[in-house]
């Protein structure tokens, strides 16, 4: 075995058949009479590992346990159903205060991990807030003034919304940023694809679980408002929170998918 940088190749199992140099996204292999040799440039984004008919290929700098053989049976998933399903899915705003188990909270963060990002650089953090999650909001809406008077010197137009919120909470206990939900999920990254791609696959996969998502823009301009709130977190003042998610089940159950506006599709 040839140890070359990021790449572990098995010389005695590699048959050359050099799917792994025409796979490569960055043009880091390349094929000689030794073998497949590493040039350089290499992203990390393991498609040699995933393309080797043999498994002659690992890369030690990343989770090689996590890497699953290929069965056909696991990708019965027939598009009609699938479809069916994203249309069943709904923005939540009545949540059950039933908490997520711990397992279907791993399968969701596991599903965010494998969403592409740009140039793989795979740089988005993931932060789930549950159990202390009644402590976070108690924090938070103590923060409120803060976060208000901010507002008020940013000249926010979203400012109005807030007083509403919090006047409502004040005066009739009425939550209108975390509407009961039981877990809070925060990517932290500077970029924004990387964000909603990432947020996507959480939000599939804890529907398959019967888990529903609200993705909330007023919760991810407060947040950093407020200075104790991000201490909380453990968001450092470089880093940035891309997306608010609230996540937990239903407590509305729908007999039909909602209607939308007509299609604007154009295929040329």
């Amino acid at each position: 075995m040839e140890n070359i940088e990021r790449l572990i190749i098995n010389r005695d199992t590699c048959v050359g058949c050099g799917l792994c140099v025409n796979d490569c996204p960055s043009k880091a292999l390349r094929m000689t009479d030794e073998g497949v040799n590493y040039i350089g440039r290499c992203l990390e984004c393991g498609h040699c590992v995933a393309v080797c008919p043999t498994n002659s290929v690992s890369m030690p700098v990343l989770d090689m346990d996590g890497v699953a053989e290929y069965n056909p049976a696991t990708f019965d998933l027939k598009p009609e159903n699938l479809l069916n399903s994203m249309k069943f899915r709904r923005s939540v705003r009545f949540f059950s205060n039933l908490e997520i188990p711990e397992p279907i909270l791993l399968q969701m963060l596991e599903a965010g991990r494998h969403a592409p990002t740009a140039s793989n650089t795979q740089k988005t953090r993931f932060i789930v807030v549950q159990k202390d999650l009644p402590e976070f909001k108690q924090m938070f809406w103590e923060g409120m003034p803060q976060i208000l008077e901010q507002m008020k010197a940013e000249n926010s137009p979203a400012l109005a919304n807030f007083e509403r919120f919090y006047h409502n909470y004040q005066t009739k206990n009425f939550d209108n940023f975390f509407f009961n939900a039981p877990a809070m999920f925060l990517l932290v990254t500077n970029n924004v694809w990387d964000a909603g791609l990432a947020a996507a696959n959480i939000e599939l996969m804890g529907h398959a679980h019967r888990i529903g998502s609200l993705h909330n823009g007023f919760l991810k301009r407060a947040i950093p408002a407020n200075s104790k709130l991000m201490e909380y977190l453990g968001i450092g003042e470089d880093e940035t929170i891309a997306v608010v998610m609230l996540a937990g089940r239903s407590g509305v159950s729908y007999s039909r998918t909602a209607p939308r506006k007509p299609a604007k599709f154009e295929i040329r």
